[in-house]
């Protein structure tokens, strides 16, 4: 495993008892919202009980680790469509004493059993959807590795202690709202397919009506096993029994995987640099591969930098955003895949001088015409060598299902954090006597190569999470992240266009129309918008606008204000409106 030297604890402020625990997960004084702005820690997620968790962890004293663990365990609950202990993701945290941001890595990987055809058959690709509910979809969850080392290294409290909240949640239940409902709808065939997800998310057959209390007291028993045995229970143990049998047994006709114990024993996660860039006197940090995010965010950026944007009207903007998000598409998609696998031209990918070379490619006033070709970015890369060119690759169906919380502590931390199983409910496989949903993780691997993201033993399929942090003179300016698959690097792009280069208030710019290009035939937008007045000015600009239409990502985000109070900003409209609390108002 890659650690840095010394593992980094902050101590404990406060000692409480459970009791304490339970009451101080009571709803706060004041009604759900998606803005809130104070003085102490606050929190964004998409979950009101997820935020309710986090705000207690951190009025008990805990730092921003120690209640992003407690979000994100209630989120499991909450949100299982999207996230849970059955997948993985990337946590970023700012050490405000260091003045260090780190990130942990607890991106799922391929069983040892993997090779590079894994999903072909007599020469020929398997059908995606297919792949998607089986098995052999499942990559070895990193999320409870994940949370141990947060916590371990820089948390101040218990893998215990900061489980309390949502084992209170999974064993008393919440109330299923609409957007829930309609997620079971969506994947009603899938769910059904197997017997533990059908009688936890259907009732008679059908999707659990909104209003309806869901109760999930296996989640509560698979959480109070990691509270009282740690993460041994999860990689080693009872838990980790379960998963290879429910993996390689899943029932419902599904293709059966190939996942060992030694797997999950086996299974480490990464401490890795963030990437770093700078942006109009920002500085960022984003997620290093194998997440394709912080490179492409990167990129993209770095190409409109050299645009004059703030003159520029709106409609203008827009379109060189979509334009250069092709591009840093093109390159996304042809290089990047797992650093421990395939040497990415990174350096040379977010050069400024790339940048530039790039940047000639884009017609002021008109949308290129087809797809973008890949770049070369060798020559920026200050190396010697002659690596060889992948070809440019199609451009893949990736889940866009997934969560981003972000919290903040009265010390000045910072963490932002993405995990998911993949697709909504990712492969439809609930862990029988646990309740929790394992991912399609490995459907984000190219299903034929050459590519550098082909699958392999031990490898981590690329993804594209993007959380995100922004420092200005030294100080944190901002945080943002999303889920949606692809469309995290965009809707992460957008949203600072949006702040940074538009003028907009961070709940404004999370809240404005999604348009998520990503070097295919047509741009992704959401429902209502290609009959808008905004629609039609990028249509003369030759834009195109994707027929089937949803939701676009539904970021969280933390604005940290020069009077000293920090916004926390959630969804005001998507995904059934999300979630901002902060330890004091302001006034």
């Amino acid at each position: 495993m890659q650690r840095t030297s010394t593992p980094h604890r902050i101590l404990p402020t406060l000692l409480v008892s459970t009791i304490i625990v339970a009451q101080a997960c009571a709803p706060a004084a004041w009604a759900k919202s998606p803005v809130a702005t104070g003085f102490g820690g606050a929190v964004a997620t998409i979950s009101d009980p997820a935020s309710q968790a986090a705000l207690a962890i951190l009025n008990q004293g805990g730092n921003a680790v120690d209640a992003a663990v407690a979000a994100a365990a209630a989120l499991g609950v909450t949100d299982p469509f999207s996230c849970g202990i059955g997948g993985g993701g990337f946590m970023m945290i700012y050490l405000a004493k260091d003045k260090r941001v780190i990130t942990i890595d607890h991106r799922e990987t391929a069983p040892a059993s993997f090779k590079p055809t894994e999903f072909q058959r007599d020469g020929k690709e398997l059908p995606f959807d297919e792949v998607v509910e089986s098995g052999m979809s499942v990559g070895v969850p990193g999320t409870v590795r994940g949370w141990h080392e947060a916590l371990d290294r820089y948390g101040s409290m218990t893998m215990k202690r900061v489980l309390q909240p949502a084992i209170r949640i999974a064993s008393e239940g919440f109330t299923v709202n609409g957007n829930f409902t309609r997620m079971i709808a969506e994947n009603e065939r899938k769910l059904s397919r197997f017997p533990a997800s059908a009688k936890l998310y259907l009732k008679s057959g059908k999707p659990l009506p909104a209003g309806s209390t869901l109760r999930n007291p296996e989640l509560a028993q698979a959480y109070r096993e990691l509270a009282a045995g740690g993460v041994k229970v999860f990689y080693e143990g009872r838990i980790a029994r379960a998963i290879v049998d429910t993996v390689n047994q899943p029932g419902g006709g599904a293709r059966p995987g190939g996942m060992t114990m030694a797997d999950l024993a086996n299974y480490e996660a990464r401490l890795r640099q963030p990437l770093r860039s700078t942006y109009r006197g920002y500085e960022l940090y984003g997620m290093p591969l194998p997440s394709s995010g912080g490179v492409a965010v990167a990129e993209a950026l770095n190409i409109l930098e050299g645009y004059d944007l703030k003159s520029m009207p709106r409609d203008k903007v827009e379109h060189l955003y979509l334009e250069a998000s092709r591009l840093a598409f093109a390159d996304r998609n042809a290089y990047l895949a797992d650093p421990e696998y395939v040497e990415a031209p990174v350096q040379g990918l977010t050069s400024k001088d790339y940048a530039a070379r790039r940047r000639e490619l884009i017609a002021p006033d008109r949308a290129a015409a087809g797809h973008a070709a890949a770049g070369d970015p060798y020559p920026f890369q200050q190396d010697q060598s002659v690596p060889l060119r992948p070809p440019a690759s199609k451009l893949l169906a990736e889940g866009a299902h997934t969560t981003h919380l972000t919290v903040s502590d009265k010390d000045g931390n910072i963490v932002a954090y993405t995990f998911t199983i993949e697709s909504w409910g990712g492969s439809g496989i609930t862990v029988p006597g646990y309740g929790f949903l394992l991912n399609n993780e490995m459907t984000d691997f190219d299903f034929s190569g050459p590519h550098p993201n082909v699958p392999e033993a031990g490898k981590r399929p690329r993804s594209s999470m993007s959380p995100t942090l922004a420092f200005k003179n030294g100080k944190p300016a901002f945080s943002i992240g999303s889920p949606g698959g692809a469309t995290i690097i965009t809707t992460v792009l957008q949203t600072i266009v949006n702040h940074v280069d538009l003028g907009m208030s961070m709940d404004q710019a999370v809240d404005a129309p999604r348009l998520s290009e990503r070097n295919g035939a047509a741009t992704s937008v959401e429902p209502g918008y290609t009959g808008t007045a905004a629609a039609q000015a990028l249509a003369k600009y030759g834009q195109r606008w994707s027929a089937g239409q949803e939701e676009i990502g539904a970021a969280n985000a933390l604005v940290f204000n020069a009077d000293g109070t920090v916004t926390a900003v959630s969804e005001g409209k998507r995904h059934g409106v999300g979630s901002a609390l902060v330890q004091k108002k302001a006034h």
